[in-house]
């Protein structure tokens, strides 16, 4: 199955050179481009694209208020990759708090690119685990006491579920969850799914996040 990319970059030149590298691949192509937010938020709604690749600083409206736009519907099933500059981008704790699935930084190369597409689109794992492990970390310590209502959610999960959360928040992909628990890798994806459908998330970078907000996994060594 092809995989639907829109672009949205107020560079030209940013939003050229990714599309001539996606169209490159054969199971993904580019169906559209934005020049700032509100031309994102209006193309989505007209191209239905699986994936967006979102700048975060742009004219009109940034990206981070044009990715909570695009992905609080409840329908929404379009899933949206932050292009930044910079790993650490402060931005980009707000955009994954907005319902941003991952990050890309611009300078990834086009295999990179063509992976990150893919890795969100399917919605199965964290993006480069090693940086957004420490971007969730490092954002959840600015985020305040635990709210209430988000501790009740994590009771709705069985203790099973809850040690699956916490792994998947410590970056672990499904395999190396079923090494660690000693089940079959199908189990774990179960595990996921049950566990995504229980708290109301989209996928497993903010079920991370989540972990994170709640309190179940404490940042450390960052």
């Amino acid at each position: 199955m092809t995989i639907r990319v829109m672009i949205a970059d107020d560079q030209m030149m940013v939003r050229q050179g990714f599309t001539v590298l996606l169209n490159a691949e054969p199971d993904i192509e580019v169906v559209g481009q934005a020049v700032d937010g509100l031309d994102a938020v209006a193309k989505v709604a007209e191209l239905s694209p699986d994936v967006v690749l979102m700048d975060i600083r742009m004219p009109e409206l940034g990206g981070i208020e044009a990715t909570r736009r695009i992905t609080q519907p409840a329908d929404a099933t379009v899933k949206v990759l932050v292009l930044t500059t910079f790993d650490l981008d402060e931005y980009v704790y707000e955009a994954l708090r907005a319902g941003a699935s991952g990050f890309l930084l611009k300078d990834a190369s086009a295999a990179e690119l063509a992976q990150a597409v893919r890795v969100v689109a399917a919605g199965d794992a964290l993006l480069a685990p090693n940086i957004t492990k420490r971007l969730i970390a490092e954002f959840s310590r600015m985020t305040g006491p635990l709210r209430a209502p988000l501790k009740e959610r994590v009771g709705d999960l069985t203790e099973r579920e809850t040690e699956v959360l916490s792994l998947i928040a410590q970056g672990l992909s499904n395999a190396e969850m079923a090494v660690q628990l000693i089940v079959a890798e199908q189990t774990v994806k179960t595990h996921v799914s049950r566990i995504l459908v229980k708290l109301g998330l989209r996928d497993r970078t903010q079920a991370a996040v989540f972990a994170y907000e709640t309190g179940l996994v404490r940042p450390t060594g960052y």
